[in-house]
This record gives C-alpha cells, structure tokens and sequence, in this order.
C-alpha cells in the first residue's frame, strides 16, 4: 500500500486518509475518492490530499478484518459468538448466551506478531460473558495489508476463541447458622450471579453448623450443583464444611485459593455434581474468587489445583479498606 499526499489529479479511486470538511458536508476518511470528491476538494481549494492506494497484493481493511473473524470463528453459532459486519477495519465477536471464554492464547499471540497491522483483542480466557458482551475486536490499523499476511493470519488463528455455554440448570444453596451470625445474608447476592448464568436457585436451606446436619442438608440436595455458605469462615481443609461434604459421600478436590477477596474456598464434588464451598465474601456481589470458579463450573469446565493455583497471577482483585493494616504493614516506630 502507499501512503501519502498526492495531486488531485492522481487521487480518483484511492482511500483518503484523514476527513476534510467540505462546504456541502464532510468527506469522511475511508473513503473511496470518485471523481465528484474530487470535484468537491477542487472546488474547496484543495490541490492535494493524503490518501492510500491498494497494490494489486493488497487487502482491504474491511475484507482482511472478516476473513480473519471467520478463520478465528469459523462456526459462530456453535462457538456461541456473532461476528459483526466488518467496518472500519473492525469485526466485534459478540456473546449470544451466558458462558465462559475459551481461547487459545498461543495462536492468539502468533496472529499479533504476523503484522503490526493486523490485530486481535480479547477480554481474558475465562472470563465470564453474558448475551451482546464482546468477547474480541479484529480491528486492522492500516486501511490495507498484503494478501500474504492476512493468510498467515487465517492459517494461524483457526478455532481460536469460544464461548463455552453454561450447561448446569439448578443449583442448591445450603447456609450453616452460628449464634449472631450473618444468617440468611448473601442470599440475593448468589442468586444473582446464578441468574446472570441462567441457573436457576432451585432450595435454599439453612441449618446448625454442624458436620452432620450439613452433611444430611447437602445429600438432601436436589439440584445439579450444590454451594454452601457457612456462618463461620472454613479455616482449615477439615472444618465443618469439607469434612460434611466428605461425610455426605462426597471428596474435597482442593482448599485455599490465591485469590483475594475468596481465599477460603474450596471445591469437591458429592453424588456425581460439583461441590462449591463459598468464601465469606461470596455475600457481597463484588467481584471475588468464588465467581471465577462458579462460572467455570457451570459452563462444565474441569476446575483442577493447578487451574486455581495459576488463578493468582492477576488474582489480587482490590483492597480491603476495613483491614488496609494486615497487607500494608505496620510502620516502625
């Protein structure tokens, strides 16, 4: 492609590169130059103007964007994603149900480094989506790029992004009750994040905190998924909580998550369905650990040690104003 500033004359079918304000309106960049543009610019007092003319081995920008989208999700409505008509450069892939994404970062990144030019951003694998969210932008900077970059781009990018679809539809709640403890707080707040997956809050039961009542509540459960919230925070892999989980039959997979606020997770599984052990702070609707394991497993995504030990990295998520101290260290005196 060449760029730059060229006589009248010689700018009939090339893309003009930046707008110009006109007497009769406004010649917007992108666009292809006719000869009535031309006539416009002359009259206007231009003699010339900054465009970019396509070689025969060039790509548009809007063709280059839409070949790459496809390549990236060559069966939208199974990957759970819209693409958008190219514009400007520019194709948006677009959540059409609740779900997780699903990406493979090592094609994403070999398709950034093909051309400078060539673009793809995505928000972060595992994100949880809800429907008309964007998920990624193409976007090709330059108003072209050779043929031969946007094939490397297309061979590289194939299947590289999907929103894996929430597959759980019930889930169960079961609080434990302490003397003066929160009781029934944080309810609304997990049923909206089970709303926001489209699973359903099927029982809600509160009971002692106590290993065997909690125990009878979760193999009592009907449900596809089972959460407990307990009155007293789990501190240690054999409180209250896990060991009733492992007294109902079920097993404790891992305790403890690098992530703040939601350390005091933990995650298992009892009667063939996942277990979620939620932290304190699940009560709060504010972003915390529970949330990216929760959306995870309702989208059926395997949820190993090693996936929450890898969820650190990024895994400080905000202060705490009411205990700053703990973190921050307490200044000598």
């Amino acid at each position: 492609m060449k760029f730059g500033a060229v006589p009248l004359e010689e700018a009939e079918g090339a893309i003009v590169a930046h707008s110009v304000d006109l007497p009769d309106g406004r010649l917007r960049k992108g666009q292809f130059l006719e000869a009535g543009h031309i006539e416009a610019l002359r009259a206007a007092g231009h003699a010339h103007v900054i465009v970019a003319r396509l070689e025969p081995t060039d790509v548009h920008e809007n063709k280059a964007a839409g070949r790459i989208a496809e390549a990236l999700v060559p069966a939208p409505e199974a990957a759970g994603l819209r693409l958008t008509d190219p514009f400007t450069g520019r194709v948006n892939l677009v959540a059409v149900h609740p779900g997780v994404v699903v990406l493979d970062a090592e094609k994403i990144t070999a398709l950034n480094d093909i051309d400078p030019m060539i673009t793809f951003a995505t928000v972060p694998a595992f994100q949880q989506m809800s429907p008309g969210q964007m998920v990624g932008t193409v976007k090709i900077i330059a108003y072209a790029v050779p043929e031969e970059a946007v094939a490397r781009a297309v061979s590289v990018a194939r299947d590289a992004i999907r929103l894996a679809p929430v597959v759980l539809q019930t889930a169960a709640l079961v609080i434990t009750d302490i003397a003066g403890g929160p009781g029934e707080k944080g309810r609304d707040a997990i049923e909206g994040r089970l709303e926001a997956l489209g699973i359903a809050l099927s029982s809600v039961e509160m009971v002692p905190h106590e290993e065997v009542a909690l125990a009878a509540a979760v193999e009592r459960a009907e449900a596809e998924l089972v959460l407990i919230l307990t009155g007293s925070a789990t501190s240690d892999p054999y409180d209250v909580a896990p060991e009733a989980v492992r007294r109902a039959g079920g097993h404790v997979a891992r305790f403890g998550m690098p992530v703040d606020p939601g350390n005091l997770l933990f995650i298992g599984a009892q009667g063939g369905r996942p277990v979620i052990g939620l932290p304190g702070c699940a009560r709060s609707p504010a972003l915390n650990g529970a949330d990216w394991v929760l959306s995870r497993v309702a989208a059926g995504l395997e949820v190993t040690g090693a996936d929450i030990a890898g969820m650190g990295v990024g895994g400080l998520l905000k202060e705490i104003p009411t205990r700053p101290m703990p973190r921050a260290g307490r200044k000598k005196r």
